[in-house]
This record gives C-alpha cells, structure tokens and sequence, in this order.
C-alpha cells in the first residue's frame, strides 16, 4: 500500500519519531509500504517514516542496486563539508544549496535485528543526514542560512500561490543561495 507523502506545514514532520523496539510483521510491512511510497514518488531516493505520517525511527533509501532499510540510525562519525543541491519530497519543487558534512558513518539496525554501519560521502551521506534530520522532526529549512530560509520560504509560497507545490506537482524550483 502506497502512503500519501506528508508536505510542509504538517505538524508530523516537526515530531520526533520513537525508536522501533520490535522488528515484527506489523513493521515489515510499514517498510514494504514505505518502498512503495518512495517508488511511486517523482524522483525521491530515499523516504523517511515521519514523511507518511508514521514516528518511528526508520528510513529506507534505493540508489538502484540494493533497496535498504535502516532502524534507529544515528550519525557516529561525520568529515569534511559539501555544498551540494537538496531536495525533499515533503517540500516538492523546491531545491536549494546546502552546506552539509562531506562523509558520514551512520549506525543503525537492520531488517534482521543486526547492528550495521555505513561509511557514505557525497549524495549518500548528504541521504543519510537528510533522512535522519526527518527522525528529529528537522526539516531541510533549518539547516539553511537566514538569507536562504527567507527566500526558499517566499518561493515555496508562490509555488504553493501558484498550485505548482505540493499536490500540484508542477515546477521545480532550483534557489542558486549560498
């Protein structure tokens, strides 16, 4: 089953979502769904659980070769910083520079109950922060400068003026801020 993605200005994407302490059927199949979801978005890699209105900590990400999941993850390690151009499926259209760590090794459980790591740089460890950000109720505005969140904010509201936001589905915006 396919979940409706939660948008900007959904108070569930503010929350911190709970640890999953149990790896049962019921959370298998809140992961099957949550791959659904993403493989039915535009152009998402990566869902994280509050984004469907679910709070728990998981999120899965498919870069095409091996569709993975991860519970509880946390960042134990992070290097350097990139500035690259993000995108979030919960602020659809909107794509702006972003200053973040260059390389990560994130922590976290697996499908099986096993503690596993990744060591990720560039667009997976910028996934990987992303995602993790959506598990503390952060979104992609907060780790923007002032000057950015002003303008990203008033061009995500013309979007939304213009019915190209969110449901919409229409334009992308990209914001060349540093």
């Amino acid at each position: 089953m396919a979940y409706s993605i939660r948008t900007f200005g959904d108070p569930v994407l503010k929350s911190e979502a709970a640890p999953v302490a149990d790896i049962d059927g019921k959370v298998v199949r809140l992961v099957d769904d949550m791959f659904t979801t993403l493989y039915r978005s535009d152009n998402g890699l990566a869902l994280a659980a509050p984004q469907i209105g679910v709070q728990k900590q998981v999120f899965v990400w498919d870069f095409g070769e091996d569709p993975t999941v991860v519970f509880n993850p946390e960042i134990v390690e992070s290097d350097g910083e990139w500035v690259y151009e993000e995108g979030c499926l919960s602020i659809p259209g909107l794509y702006v520079e972003i200053v973040r760590p260059k390389t990560v090794l994130l922590r976290g459980v697996d499908i099986d109950g096993n503690t596993v790591e990744w060591e990720a740089d560039e667009v997976q460890a910028r996934m990987f922060q992303h995602e993790l950000d959506h598990l503390h109720g952060v979104l992609m505005f907060e780790r923007m400068t002032p000057e950015q969140r002003k303008e990203a904010m008033a061009e995500w509201r013309r979007m939304q003026d213009e019915g190209n936001g969110a449901q919409g589905g229409g334009l992308r915006r990209r914001l060349r801020l540093r």
